[in-house]
């Protein structure tokens, strides 16, 4: 699943692809928003550990992975 993170003064989005579901990064991000955890800890799918602070969070979009379209062909 692909998500993407606002983080505070910053100019650009981080963007990752995860294995995780929708739920545990929804829970995740509540308990960092809720002030359980100092940081949002996320985990990509080649192993990397993502970590911002929860303080800095602007926004999360958790969408689904796109598939990538090969060709010119309409469809």
């Amino acid at each position: 699943m692909e998500i993407k993170i606002g983080v505070q003064h910053a100019p650009r989005e981080i963007v990752l692809e995860s294995g995780q579901s929708a739920e545990e990064v929804e829970r995740a991000v509540a308990d960092a928003l809720a002030g359980k955890a100092q940081l949002l800890s996320l985990t990509d799918e080649k192993g990397r550990k993502v970590l911002i602070p929860s303080d800095r969070l602007a926004y999360v979009e958790i969408g689904e992975a796109a598939a990538r379209r090969v060709g010119f062909g309409a469809l």
